[in-house]
């Protein structure tokens, strides 16, 4: 399973959905993902992937992590996981 798959499996968790139904357009909101279900979701993803994510979940806006899309948080995670395999 790659990187985008294990992320689209723990949003797809997290909204009580099938995978499938996540695109890479969909944002959380779109989801019916809140912002509990988005710490919960971060939480899922350091953890499956044991990196650290740079979420402040008091401050979302002013974290560096993009979570405007799936896809940005696909990128995301994928840039994190490669800085910490160097």
């Amino acid at each position: 399973m790659d990187i985008k798959e294990k992320v689209v499996q723990i949003i797809a968790d997290q909204a009580m959905i099938d995978p499938s139904d996540v695109t890479m357009d969909s944002t959380l909101e779109d989801l019916g993902i809140d912002s509990l279900g988005l710490v919960e979701s971060i939480f899922a993803i350091e953890e499956a992937f044991d990196i650290q994510v740079p979420f402040n979940a008091n401050e979302p806006t002013e974290s560096d992590f993009d979570i405007s899309s799936v896809a940005a948080i696909v990128a995301g995670i994928q840039k994190l996981v490669s800085e910490q395999a160097s």
